[in-house]
């Protein structure tokens, strides 16, 4: 797990904090603290991209979520702007055994990353979405269509490239 992380909460100085506490009454904390329960959790750290979309957001915040099963535990990343509710980007990542499902029809194209891994393009529920997967994760990129639909796929496919991950030398 990358300790160059430093998230908070809120980093807006303008920040509202009756939204902020519905955010924590649900469970997201710091990108770091939910990041450490992952990892605690799955006895493997993961590393998150180190790029994000272009446009601004106020809030930044995480939440692991430790359901009924293996097949529901998964880290999210969420980014928002409280003044723009279309700026709304997610970073989803979950173990690949438990990948999240897609319908062949929602696929929009087929990506090669620049590790040679494929990802896949969809459209979903009103966000563009990029899947892909790193060694043992699988992640899901997801931004609003409407904050979105002028910079994609190319913007998800860079922040998808730009994950680090230590080679192990044998």
């Amino acid at each position: 797990m990358s300790g160059n992380h430093s998230y908070a909460l809120s980093k807006s100085p303008d920040r509202h904090p009756a939204n902020e506490e519905v955010y924590r009454e649900i469970g997201y904390v710091t990108i770091d603290k939910a990041l450490q329960e992952f990892a605690a959790h799955f006895n493997q750290g993961i590393e998150l991209p180190l790029r994000t979309p272009p446009i601004s957001f106020t809030h930044t915040l995480g939440r692991f979520n430790d359901l009924d099963g293996e097949d529901k535990d998964s880290l999210e990343i969420k980014y928002i702007n409280e003044k723009l509710p279309d700026n709304h980007y997610k970073i989803t990542v979950r173990p690949v055994e438990h990948r999240f499902p897609y319908n062949e029809e929602d696929v929009i194209k087929v990506i090669k990353l620049e590790d040679g891994e494929e990802a896949v393009y969809l459209d979903r529920d009103g966000f563009n979405v990029l899947s892909f997967e790193r060694g043992d994760w699988q992640y899901t990129l997801s931004i609003n269509k409407r904050a979105s639909d002028l910079m994609l796929p190319g913007v998800l496919v860079q922040i998808a490239n730009s994950i680090e991950f230590a080679t192990e030398e044998s």
